[in-house]
């Protein structure tokens, strides 16, 4: 129980977050092998988290893996629905995201996802995304939790051939009854495999 509980811990800190701002200063909880940083935000459950590092795949490959929401649930943990709902005026989109988890009921979200960025086929440029919850964009299911706060941003550089430094900030409510305790099991180790999964799919593209 206490491994799976430690899993839980980790899915839920990982794929259901995503962050920015608050007033409180950042704490510092990890520096390898990604430097990982932390705090409040006010009013909520949640804490901001940065995440910051080298991933061994070119920026382009995983700007490639970030713009393919439908096959997130062939690679991130937990992730168990993952499409994309429709197009957005702005030139975004709307995503479905469902999440089956041990121990508590499973979690969804609805994000509106933007583009900001991109890297050139030539593999110059920067990546820049982010996403913001709308959980009242259609009916919540029977017998899964919606995410109301839900929101971050992805920032991928170049940094040589087969190497790109990434940005990951996210913040989310777990929403429902979540165990404080739980809240913050296995958080490091969450972002750490969220990074090495995007990593681990975008190598896998250079070897098509």
């Amino acid at each position: 129980m206490l491994g799976m509980t430690r899993r839980w811990g980790l899915a839920l800190a990982v794929v259901l977050t995503a962050g920015v701002a608050g007033a409180q200063d950042w704490e510092t909880v990890a520096t390898s092998p990604f430097v990982i940083k932390v705090r409040p935000r006010p009013g909520t459950k949640a804490k901001d988290i940065w995440a910051e590092g080298e991933l061994k795949a070119s920026a382009l490959q995983i700007q490639t893996v970030l713009e393919d929401q439908e096959s997130y649930r062939l690679f991130m943990p937990y992730v168990k629905e993952s499409r994309v709902v429709r197009p957005t005026d702005d030139g975004g989109r709307l995503t479905y995201t469902r999440l089956d988890l041990p121990v508590v009921s499973s979690r969804d979200y609805i994000c509106h996802v933007v583009t900001e960025s991109k890297v050139a086929p030539d593999g110059t440029g920067v990546y820049q995304q982010h996403w913001k919850a709308e959980p009242d964009a259609f009916p919540a299911r029977r017998d899964v939790v919606r995410l109301r706060l839900n929101e971050g941003s992805w920032k991928v550089e170049p940094r040589g051939e087969d190497t790109s430094w990434v940005v990951y900030k996210f913040t989310v409510d777990p929403g429902g009854s979540v165990p404080g305790f739980l809240a913050s099991v296995g958080q490091n180790d969450a972002v750490v495999d969220t990074l090495r999964a995007v990593e681990k799919r975008a190598k896998s593209l250079a070897t098509k």
